[in-house]
């Protein structure tokens, strides 16, 4: 009983992971949860590219890199998988059903003892000169843009939680 909200409770955004790769039981897992991701009207406008590959992640992390302040930093985190959500555009709700879907991903990854972590960085890499270039490599649909990403990987560390900040409920 409940395993939801105990779930909710213990998963934490995971930076650093094992070398070892997410099996394909687990990506097919992974994968039925984001196609059951609710969304406004059953649209479901979110297109999902799951990438493991070793050289596309590199080439599109520098990319992205590139474009930051700190060009050290690995945006993908040492992801062994990362997911790419790309939303219809024009959709009201679009960004809130890629909040919803990215949510059901980070919630399954920790189901499977995956850490995951939610990355909005990887923007960057659709916003400069060779956007066009991500949006076909990573098979983003016609008119769709990059809405977020999920990094996903075996854990190599944990964390506690964060602090809960006062004043972020109101009750009527």
């Amino acid at each position: 009983m409940y395993e939801v909200l105990k779930a909710i409770a213990d998963r934490r955004s995971i930076r650093s992971y094992t070398d070892e790769p997410v099996s394909d039981e687990m990506l097919k897992k992974l994968i039925d949860a984001a196609e059951q991701a609710p969304s406004a009207m059953n649209r479901q406008p979110i297109h999902f590219t799951f990438v493991r590959d070793k050289a596309i992640l590199k080439a599109f992390s520098d990319e992205a890199r590139a474009h930051l302040s700190d060009p050290s930093m690995d945006i993908l985190r040492g992801s062994k998988l990362v997911c790419f959500l790309f939303a219809e555009i024009p959709g009201v709700f679009t960004p809130i059903d890629a909040g919803i879907a990215v949510e059901n991903l980070a919630l399954a990854a920790h189901d499977l003892e995956l850490g995951s972590v939610i990355l909005g960085m990887p923007r960057e890499a659709f916003t400069g000169d060779r956007a066009a270039y991500w949006y076909e490599t990573l098979h983003a649909p016609a008119g769709s843009e990059f809405a977020i990403a999920i990094g996903i990987g075996h854990p190599a560390a944990s964390k506690e939680a964060h602090p809960v900040r006062e004043g972020l409920i109101t009750i009527l």
